[in-house]
């Protein structure tokens, strides 16, 4: 199976702003924020087809997530993440006294994840957390 490595930067979007107004418990919020955005050229190294599920991996932790093509770029080796609970679970959660994780610069690991689906917020926190049901 083909991985790729990349430089994952996190932050604010206009349609996450839009969607958490509507609820972060919400379908919208998902389709805003559970994505990773990859150049054109990581998603053909990856051999996956634009919008496939994908597995990103840090030494923070994994979560499954959408592939979409940057709306920046091109910029091969570099991937986005909207900030939220997707972002948060392979970012470094130490603030190093700043009360803010480092969103900036994490290094990940990408690999295809089609059978995997994407989970909801409240899903993902819940696993995170350690709750099943």
């Amino acid at each position: 199976m083909t991985k790729i490595t990349v430089n994952l930067i996190t932050g604010r979007t206009i349609q996450q702003g839009v969607s958490m107004e509507a609820g972060k418990e919400k379908e919208d919020y998902m389709k805003s924020c559970g994505i990773i955005e990859l150049d054109a050229a990581d998603i053909a190294q990856l051999g996956i087809w634009k919008n496939s599920n994908v597995r990103v991996s840090s030494d923070f932790g994994s979560v499954v997530v959408k592939a979409i093509p940057t709306t920046q770029g091109p910029h091969p080796g570099l991937a986005w993440i909207p900030m939220g609970p997707w972002a948060n679970m392979v970012v470094d959660t130490n603030t190093y006294s700043t009360g803010m994780p480092t969103f900036k610069g994490t290094r990940v690991t990408v690999e295809p994840a089609e059978e995997e689906k994407v989970l909801s917020s409240i899903d993902l926190v819940l696993s995170a957390c350690g709750d099943k049901e």
